[in-house]
């Protein structure tokens, strides 16, 4: 590595990479490092420095650590601290060995063979690049984990003889997405909230439970489609509910999800079914000039096929020993931001959820969570939790409108869909899980069991089918618990003022005054 390589990591700041530190300081790591090489890389959500005091700041996404950490002013040094402090950013990494080549790591590897990191960034310099180094297989020092598993969630892994490392990556070098360990998700994983569903499904009656179960799963169907601004027909809204209920029967494969689209789309006469062969992006276009206006560009046509065989390797893989939450936010959300079809994506990207809930043995056999309906319900957090991604990808796309009013994206973007931080989409699923389990299928079974009660009672008073039950309870709903004066002198004209009181009791008795 050239003198000059030395002497440009950038000095104390107060403004890198377009974000300004909470104070002065010198940056470290990942972000010293794309200054340095001009990597044109999505940054990380938190960037780290060194300051000139003895206390660690977090603001405004910076962690400033002490004086006592500040790293060497040299790759290694750089390389290390990011390991150390900021675990594993393969996309930064990646970018930042093809624009090194073969020999700076090299170099670096010969000048401590035995060290940990240098082992590490030895491994995935070779894993990222596809390429080997020339130097000979390590003979010293004891196994490290590629991840550092108390920073970032990893399987146990495989011992790797040439590095002496230990291949704990979740993924594939075609698709990785990692997810940092944070407070947030060790309490919810630590709270076994798979165990819990599981016990609120032992306590309800089967035939309860199957007409439970038959309502979650078209409540989330129709979510699903609400999501997307859609109001298909009941017929479609069915169609894919039963889809729904089918997840994680089938091994996932490309075929499988050809499958899924052509059941989610229906009328294909306007869609083209399969992967695109065109540019794609989320966002509107200019009412005037019709030119696109992106929140999110998808990934390029041309990568879409190996980056769709990264996602299913990585779910039919080692992502199978993560929590399933865990797994299926990274899973789902990098199907989301690749964006492969024309059409359809996201509501498959939510049936993926429920696939890998379903193969982790998370879900209870029978159920569905409403995982779409919580979703929907908190909708802001899903679109904090995609742009958390995809505000800092954007800038690094380069693209040009076509003449179809479409984009085609001009820079290879490719590892920046293969490899991204799912933290906050982890954080989110988990959230909407939480609810699915303690709100939403307590609710519903408490709701089944109400209803029963309450027919059971107004059957012993009045026999009336069902049909008419039904529209009974739906017009005490309506009206908090009364029967209203156009129902009375109409549907129900042939009750009397007596069993009119005592229906109304019935419902007071079965759902509380006003509720149901």
């Amino acid at each position: 590595m050239s003198t000059k390589a030395l002497h440009r990591f950038p000095p104390p700041v107060r403004v890198l990479l377009e974000r300004r530190l909470p104070e002065r300081a010198t940056p470290a790591g990942y972000g010293a490092l794309i200054a340095a090489y001009g990597l044109a890389v999505p940054p990380p959500r938190t960037l780290h420095a060194t300051g000139e005091r003895h206390r660690i700041v977090e603001a405004d996404g910076w962690r400033i650590l002490t004086p006592r950490h500040t790293p060497k002013s040299t790759l290694a040094g750089h390389l290390t601290f990011a390991l150390k402090h900021e675990g594993l950013d393969l996309a930064v990494l990646k970018r930042l060995f093809l624009a090194l080549g073969d020999q700076p790591i090299a170099d670096l590897v010969r000048a401590t063979p035995t060290g940990a990191y240098a082992r590490r960034i030895w491994f995935l310099f070779e894993w990222l690049t596809g390429r080997r180094l020339d130097l000979p297989d390590a003979t010293g020092g004891r196994y490290v984990p590629v991840v550092d598993p108390r920073l970032q969630y990893a399987p146990a892994g495989d011992g790797v003889p040439r590095q002496r490392v230990h291949d704990n990556l979740p993924g594939t070098p075609a698709f990785c997405p990692l997810v940092f360990r944070t407070t947030e998700l060790e309490r919810q994983i630590a709270s076994g909230l798979s165990r819990r569903a599981h016990a609120v499904v032992a306590d309800v009656p089967r035939d309860v439970l199957a007409r439970a179960a038959a309502f979650l799963l078209l409540h989330d169907s129709r979510s699903s489609y609400a999501i997307e601004g859609e109001h298909p027909p009941h017929t479609r809204v069915e169609r894919w509910g039963r889809a729904i209920g089918e997840a994680g029967r089938h091994e996932l494969d490309t075929d499988e999800l050809l499958r899924l689209q052509a059941l989610v789309i229906g009328d294909a006469r306007f869609v083209t079914l399969g992967f695109r062969r065109e540019g794609g992006f989320v966002g509107e276009h200019d009412r005037r000039t019709r030119m696109p206006l992106p929140e999110h560009v998808s990934a390029r046509p041309e990568d879409v096929p190996g980056l769709v065989q990264g996602v299913i390797a990585c779910e039919r893989g080692r992502a199978r020993a993560l929590d399933p939450v865990v797994a299926a936010a990274a899973i789902a959300f990098g199907f989301v931001y690749i964006h492969p079809f024309e059409d359809g994506n996201g509501r498959i990207h939510r049936y993926l959820i429920h696939h890998v809930l379903a193969r982790h043995g998370f879900t209870p056999p029978g159920i569905v969570f409403p995982v779409s309906a919580a979703i929907l319900e908190q909708i802001d957090g899903y679109r904090a939790a995609l742009d958390s991604y995809a505000e800092r990808l954007l800038p690094i796309v380069e693209w040009r409108p076509t003449p179809a009013f479409n984009v085609e994206v001009v820079n290879d973007t490719g590892d920046f869909y293969r490899f991204f931080d799912a933290t906050p989409h982890a954080e989110f699923l988990y959230a909407c899980v939480r609810q699915t389990i303690e709100e939403d299928l307590p609710a519903e079974t408490a709701f089944l069991r109400n209803y029963d009660a309450f027919r059971t009672a107004v059957d012993e008073l009045v026999d009336m089918p069902e049909r008419t039950m039904e529209l009974l309870y739906r017009f005490l709903r309506q009206h908090h618990g009364r029967l209203s004066r156009r129902a009375r002198t109409k549907e129900f004209a042939a009750l009397g003022d007596d069993e009119v009181a005592r229906i109304e009791a019935i419902y007071a008795g079965a759902f509380g005054h006003g509720r149901a």
